[in-house]
């Protein structure tokens, strides 16, 4: 991955970000809120330490359990809907980024798949990155 800082936005540009930090990790997440989230297929998650991203616009919050059982808050641009952040209310010290929102999407390439037993049977997952079929432990 390129050096910090990582910049990204919603679609409709109203919402922008700025993470001053090197990723914690990158994953790709076939949970079934995140299929919700990825209209179908799944999502890639980029952690950041919450201290060093920046976002700028306003957000709309949503709150559910995930899989996990992790209360989470996700944001999401209420102008054109693009989900943005995710945060999980247990670890107040990370950001989850949406990978498909970064200005460089390619920056964040996954390096391990989670909830892979949530997957429809259609799902492409990469052969080439460590599969899991459920959560992994906590990175930070």
């Amino acid at each position: 991955m390129s050096p910090s800082p990582r910049t990204g936005g919603c679609l409709c540009g109203r919402v922008r970000y700025r993470a001053d930090a090197a990723p914690l990790a990158v994953r790709t997440c076939w949970c079934r809120l995140c299929q919700y989230l990825g209209g179908g297929g799944a999502t890639v998650n980029v952690c950041f330490p919450a201290d060093a991203v920046t976002i700028t616009g306003t957000l709309r919050w949503h709150g559910s359990t995930a899989d996990s059982g992790n209360a989470m808050r996700r944001g999401f641009c209420p102008d054109c809907g693009t989900p943005v952040v995710s945060n999980a209310e247990q670890r107040p010290h990370l950001t989850f980024l949406r990978a498909g929102t970064l200005d460089d999407p390619a920056d964040a390439a996954p390096e391990a798949t989670i909830w892979a037993s949530a997957a429809p049977a259609w799902a492409a997952i990469d052969p080439d990155i460590p599969c899991h079929a459920g959560q992994l432990p906590p990175v930070a």
